[in-house]
């Protein structure tokens, strides 16, 4: 399957195997650049259990690590995947049969597994994890099941990276032993993480920097929130979870047993011993660096993977809006890029008369609006402007704040219905927006 030169559009699988679950994307690059998933799947692997017991993967881990791998192969083959790009982190680093598995693994499936170091899964992560937000200076990070990758970046690029074994599993295993754990056990594993952490030195955010994530347990946690309000976005992709938010979530996780997690809303089922751990992890991370919130990424080590075959640094936040916005608009025949240009041309003429220029968020929307108004012609021409709403919100829109996106849903909307008051979109958009 790689025999061949890779041309840009097609399509390309990664298999990462993690310290606590296993997955396989088929990803396409679309004509804008933008990655589109074509096929996907999970499985859980509890690789890192082992290695803290035995410092070395079990038979059973064994057998559903292969087996699992075998039904990832048969998907990407199915998707019809030009290459296959298998990565391990940091449980089979520290396995010491990590090899004997890999040579079986070649050997039985003809996949080749590259065992990533702390290093290059901290540039994979910050490569695909920060590419589709609005953010260009700060703090990123990656928790695992058993690792936790830190970045400090500047202007999307690396500048130096930190990798620790402060994975979400690995903690909630070494120092959670009671059901619901204990104050003193919650104290203990944030001293701990504390006392890593140190490591990094003092890492405070300047004026502007943003302290950004991703990984499974941070994607959990921004869903149990969003869950909890009356939020218009779905997605996690952009989300800013507030410090004082994630404390009241992980209080509140902390307080279960293990078995009741499952009950809460946004929380997938096999993380329900693991999230706490990983929670407090993040939530020292975040208290050591100053941040008031950290902004979620949906994307991390495996759309970094495939998006450094292309381009190996992270593309200027510009240019990532003006790529998703055309692969959004690509995929409805009824766009016209020419009536696209002469309405947002009319709508900057009549903001401006009107003042709504002088207001750069709402005429940047207005703007974008303008812009992406016909794709709701494809479902429906009376009702586009509610149609166009609904998929802006609904669509990953790379390197926007969900703000930037809900106003702009909002101006679509109200394009199309005068008493269109934008309340729906709360708390993304206020009474000052809606004058």
């Amino acid at each position: 399957m790689e025999t061949e030169p890779l041309r840009p559009a097609d399509p390309v699988a990664v298999i990462d195997i993690g310290s606590n679950s296993g997955r396989v994307v088929v990803y396409r690059r679309d004509d804008a650049g933008m990655l589109r998933i074509l096929s996907t799947t999970r499985a859980p692997l509890r690789l890192v259990s082992d290695v803290d017991t035995t410092h070395a993967l079990g038979p059973e881990a064994v057998e559903r690590a292969i087996e699992a791998l075998r039904d990832f192969d048969a998907m990407a083959r199915g998707a019809g995947a030009r290459r296959v790009l298998a990565v391990a982190t940091a449980a089979m680093r520290d396995a010491s049969n990590g090899p004997d598995l890999i040579a079986r693994v070649q050997r039985e499936l003809g996949i080749a597994i590259e065992v990533i170091d702390g290093a290059r899964e901290a540039f994979y992560g910050l490569r695909g994890g920060i590419s589709g937000l609005p953010v260009d200076n700060g703090v990123f990070f990656d928790v695992g099941g058993g690792s936790m990758q830190v970045t400090r970046f500047r202007d999307r690029r690396l500048v130096r990276s930190w990798s620790f074994p402060l994975g979400s599993l690995r903690l909630s295993r070494a120092f959670l032993a009671t059901d619901p754990p204990t104050r003193g056990e919650i104290q203990a594993l944030r001293d701990h993480v504390r006392e890593v952490l140190a490591a990094i030195g003092p890492e405070l955010l300047g004026s502007g920097e943003a302290l950004a994530g991703t990984g499974g347990t941070l994607r959990n946690l921004a869903k149990i929130d969003r869950r909890q309000r009356d939020y218009p976005i779905s997605r996690v992709h952009g989300y800013a979870l507030d410090r004082a938010r994630l404390a009241e979530v992980l209080s509140m996780l902390a307080g279960r047993k293990a078995k009741r997690r499952d009950e809460v809303p946004g929380l997938s089922g096999e993380r329900g011993d693991s999230v706490v751990g990983g929670g407090l992890a993040i939530d020292v991370l975040a208290s050591q660096v100053g941040a008031p919130e950290i902004i979620v990424s949906g994307q991390g080590v495996r759309e970094g993977l495939v998006q450094s075959l292309f381009e190996p640094e992270a593309p200027a936040v510009d240019t990532v809006r003006e790529a998703s916005l055309r692969s959004l608009t690509s995929r409805f025949a009824e766009w016209n890029p020419h009536t696209a240009r002469e309405r947002a041309r009319v709508a900057a003429v009549l903001g401006n008369a009107l003042g709504v220029r002088a207001e750069r968020e709402v005429g940047s929307a207005l703007a974008r609006a303008a812009r992406l108004l016909d794709i709701g012609r494809a479902v429906d021409f009376f009702e586009r402007h509610a149609h166009a709403a609904r998929i802006v919100l609904a669509t990953e829109v790379f390197g926007f704040t969900h703000r930037e996106i809900a106003l702009t849903a909002a101006v679509i909307a109200a394009a199309g219905d005068e008493d269109e008051t934008g309340r729906t979109l709360a708390p993304l958009v206020g009474k000052d927006d809606r004058a």
